[in-house]
């Protein structure tokens, strides 16, 4: 079987504060950021809609990306995100 990793970006609103993170369960992850249950910055500052996400079958691929798009400035970003999902919708429900 293979397994899926994820790096997903989460934002509190369009063009708000976002956050970026690597799962190997997207629903889980996500969910566990919209209820809150893990005290870190996603509680903090509201941040529960999934705007982006990519898949990979290797996790040194995706932990690779993730670091990698933390380091990017904001404009790239917004600019990844807004190619995939240029109203910055929750995509968790449509996925799930």
């Amino acid at each position: 079987m293979i397994k899926q990793y994820y790096v997903y970006i989460l934002a509190n609103k369009r063009n708000g504060t976002i956050y970026i993170g690597v799962t190997n369960n997207l629903k889980r992850r996500v969910g566990e950021h919209k209820e809150d249950i893990i005290e870190d910055f996603t509680k903090k500052y509201r941040i529960h809609n999934l705007v982006y996400f990519e898949s990979y079958n290797d996790i040194k691929d995706a932990l690779t990306r993730e670091k990698r798009l933390k380091k990017w400035n904001r404009e790239w970003k917004i600019k990844l995100i807004e190619e995939m999902n240029p109203d910055w919708c929750d995509l968790y429900n449509d996925l799930f």
